[in-house]
């Protein structure tokens, strides 16, 4: 099903899809409209961030197929779609359905992304995943060859590469406007008010509520090791949890770091490094600043990207304040550090840029797009989903489609390696390998609970 759509929707659009995303001097346009045919869908976490996910996906194909582990999210769910096959197991859902369904939405915590997702391609089955890709460094590269193998069209969830602005400020870099970039620092302002980790919870919960009736327990720990029910779990908090999240870094550093990563050009780094509060083995640190060591690529010099989360002493974990040139930090952002002047982008995703010093820079016009722009004003969320829509009937790839996601995220994911292993790590890309710390390969590899093996 999923061919015969590929094959006749690239027929229908393929007047759409211009020239691609990369065409020089100007800018073609993403399908304004709906399309033609109609996707059947299958949606994996419909709560929280999977409840939009779900509803913006409805409006580029028939949702055929709802899965939460969770009774009461699913039922919400599916009194919006009554005509969808509801499952608490993903896995169930696409032995069941896979001749059904088209493609997947998987919006799940970050431990179950690639299982889920990468048994949804194996059965052909194009893949929207929310970030950070994948919950280890393994996964990610393995995300990346499966997409490659089974041909299908896919993207991530860091809905702020749709945005026009971040567009525009990859061009305005790729252009050489602030000249050749060395320098980067990437910030981010989460746990502040979004879940708990150190220093406010450092160990398990010890006491053991019974597991509500809506929850199923064991579907929720998927692929982790088994450990007793606890709301600090779920529905939310499993972010700031080894076993169940990625930390700040895992969910804002495919946003923020999105902008530098895809506008020079980043692939794999060779030096990874970290400071870090107390590391415990539950919870993430109360703050953690990662170094980046990034080797020259073609005619682009190295780069050394700087991550910083959390807080010290009291004290926001922030790049240091004359780099900003007098501009006032904001929440989360980033700065590019280039030999004729600066970007600063006040912004998660990159959407908007400073270039510095601005006196400097004063009448400065951006250059002529060269990437496209996706039509209509529905929101970055939707748009993401309109561009994999279109890449999945035939049109270009989706711009955080999984061979370039898939890097991005292997590359974050290391900086939680550094900070649990407490060295600077010399990565080897090639052999996914950390060459001078072999204790590391389960860090980058962790084991699966038994019957939960992908």
């Amino acid at each position: 099903m999923a061919r015969e759509i590929n094959r006749r929707g690239f027929l229908q659009n393929a007047s759409l899809a211009g020239a691609g995303f990369w065409v020089a001097g100007r800018a073609p346009s993403v399908f304004a409209e709906s399309p033609n045919e109609k996707i059947n869908i299958a949606c994996i976490g419909v709560g929280g961030k999977g409840s939009s996910d779900t509803d913006q996906a409805a409006n580029y194909g028939n949702i055929v197929a709802l899965c939460d582990i969770d009774d009461q999210r699913l039922g919400a769910k599916a009194e919006k779609f009554p005509g969808a096959k509801t499952y608490n197991d993903y896995r169930k859902l696409l032995d069941e359905m896979h001749r059904q369904i088209d493609a997947v939405v998987v919006s799940t915590p970050d431990h179950t992304h690639a299982p889920a997702a990468v048994r949804a391609m194996r059965l052909g089955k194009h893949v929207y995943c929310q970030k950070p890709l994948t919950h280890s460094v393994a996964e990610a590269r393995l995300m990346r060859d499966t997409a490659r193998q089974f041909k299908v069209a896919t993207q991530m969830g860091n809905q702020g590469t749709a945005d026009g602005g971040f567009r525009r400020g990859v061009e305005i870099i790729r252009s050489g406007a602030i000249g050749p970039v060395r320098e980067v620092h990437v910030w981010t302002n989460r746990p502040f008010k979004y879940w708990k980790q150190a220093p406010d919870i450092v160990a398990r919960p010890t006491e053991t509520p019974p597991i509500p009736s809506h929850v199923h327990w064991d579907l929720f720990l998927g692929t982790a090791l088994a450990r007793p029910y606890h709301p600090v779990y779920h529905p939310h908090d499993w972010r700031g949890w080894w076993d169940f999240g990625t930390g700040s870094l895992g969910d804002m550093a495919c946003h923020t770091a999105n902008l530098p990563f895809m506008a020079l050009k980043l692939s794999y780094p060779t030096r990874v490094s970290a400071a870090s509060g107390e590391v415990n083995r539950e919870t993430y640190p109360a703050w953690a600043t990662i170094t980046y060591e990034f080797p020259a690529r073609d005619d682009l010099p190295p780069v050394k990207l700087t991550w910083y989360e959390g807080a010290r002493g009291g004290e926001r974990n922030l790049p240091p304040a004359e780099l900003l040139q007098g501009e006032t930090p904001s929440s989360s952002g980033a700065l590019l550090i280039g030999e004729r002047g600066a970007m600063f982008s006040p912004n998660d995703y990159g959407a908007e840029q400073k270039l510095l010093p601005a006196k400097q820079f004063e009448g400065y016009q951006a250059p002529a797009p060269t990437l496209a722009r996706i039509d209509g004003d529905r929101g970055i969320d939707d748009n993401q989903k309109r561009e994999w829509a279109h890449a999945i009937l035939g049109g270009p790839a989706a711009m955080s489609n999984f061979d370039y996601a898939a890097v991005l995220t292997e590359t974050m994911l290391l900086g939680n390696l550094a900070v649990r292993v407490g060295k600077t790590l010399e990565y080897d890309a090639a052999k996914l390998q950390i060459t001078n710390c072999p204790d590391a390969a389960d860090l980058i590899s962790p084991p699966y609970r038994r019957g939960w093996e992908l």
